[in-house]
């Protein structure tokens, strides 16, 4: 197995932005991360090519990067992890010797004297005509009210204008700094284009000891300054949304016969300006005898009722039918699978795709029978400004 704590040898600093920059420069496919409340960053670079999975298998896999769609019968992409930078802070501290790589010497004689390119851009960046999200909102009410279904997530998006001075390294240094609990991705590849984000969700877990999470989050409030989250309050509509994700996560442990694990929660968390419900389920799949257990809730949790609805087959019909565009990877999954030995996968959630021009932001909302629509369409619209000051600050 390839050795990802060799370190470099050089006579002064790198840094994050002087090796990324060079990576964008040359076209390399690259995966950037930072795991909620950590300093450390890992960069990786895939120079051979995303590979596309039915489903994933997280045990016995070679250390990559999974890059989901929300939609559950399309492919999964994973790239492999073929050179590996750790940084912490903007230091690099570990990692190959870029002087003695071939991709770097190759590729940098090849794109002698071409233009550089600083991210991947898919070609079409044109609007959707997705119609008015209040009268889709609506009709998820409508949908809840006849009970068809508990609960449904319309979601939206906004084309906002890059800066004309935008550097890709740059926000997500500034997503850093504003999300410390969330876990921070920039992703770019000619296979997905460019995908910027700060997700709250942690979607499954697998760490060194075999320990297995995941977690049930949902209800959304504007967070005050200095907020004490032992004071904040939630709506009955609020607590019985979270409670129905909640029911999703144990329903699959039902399904499998999981009963073993540790609840905790409901309690109120911060992520990024924002207030969110959230209950935390763990378990020691050594004890149970059950060291697959993380691909199998993979695909049996994705996607959740946070980001779909409930019963899953029905809310996911309801929006292919009525939402009225594609949503690619905004509520999918992505993380880094078998780095040392563990496996963090997250909900793509406050995300958003860049184009050449635009940043294409995707917010969306919970919908139950309890929902009044001006407060659904005012949470996405608080959703999609959070992330939009980020860009234009």
């Amino acid at each position: 197995m390839r050795d990802h704590n060799q370190h470099i040898s050089v006579g002064k600093k790198i840094e994050a932005k002087d090796l990324i920059n060079r990576m964008l420069g040359l076209g390399g496919s690259l995966m950037y991360w930072r795991l909620p409340n950590s300093n450390e960053k890992t960069l990786i670079v895939c120079n051979t090519g995303a590979a596309l999975k039915s489903e994933l298998t997280l045990e016995g896999t070679m250390p990559s990067f999974a890059f989901a769609p929300f939609n559950p019968n399309k492919d999964k992409y994973l790239f492999n992890a073929d050179l590996v930078f750790k940084f912490k802070g903007e230091e690099l501290v570990s990692g190959p010797d870029v002087s003695s790589t071939p991709f770097f010497s190759t590729t940098e004689e090849s794109a002698a004297g071409q233009k550089k390119q600083l991210f991947f851009s898919r070609e079409s960046s044109e609007e959707v005509e997705i119609g008015n999200f209040s009268e889709l909102v609506d009709a998820c009410i409508q949908k809840a009210e006849s009970r068809e279904i508990e609960k449904i997530v319309p979601s939206k998006y906004k084309d906002v204008d890059l800066p004309e001075n935008f550097d890709v390294l740059k926000t997500f240094n500034t997503l850093c700094e504003k999300h410390p609990n969330a876990f921070v991705s920039l992703v770019t590849s000619p296979e997905t284009g460019t995908w910027l984000g700060a997700s709250p969700e942690l979607l499954v877990s697998v760490d060194a000891q075999e320990k297995f999470r995941t977690i049930a989050l949902a209800g959304t409030q504007k967070a005050p300054p200095n907020v004490n989250i032992k004071s904040v309050a939630w709506t009955q509509k609020e607590i019985e949304e979270q409670a129905l994700v909640s029911r999703y996560v144990i329903n699959c442990f039902k399904k499998i016969r999981v009963r073993e694990y540790l609840e905790q929660g409901p309690h109120t968390v911060v992520a990024g300006g924002l207030l969110h419900l959230r209950t935390d389920y763990e378990v020691n799949t050594r004890e149970i005898n059950f060291p697959q257990l993380g691909s199998v809730m993979l695909k049996l949790l994705h996607p959740t009722s946070a980001v779909c609805g409930m019963p899953f087959e029905t809310a996911f019909d309801f929006l292919q039918k009525h939402e009225g565009y594609d949503r690619e990877f905004y509520s999918g999954y992505l993380g880094p699978v078998n780095f040392d030995g563990e496996s963090k996968l997250f909900v793509n959630l406050r995300c958003m795709q860049i184009f050449e021009t635009k940043a294409r932001i995707y917010a969306g909302a919970g919908v139950t029978a309890d929902s009044v629509t001006d407060h659904e369409v005012d949470e996405v619209e608080m959703k999609i400004k959070t992330l939009s000051q980020i860009l234009n600050p």
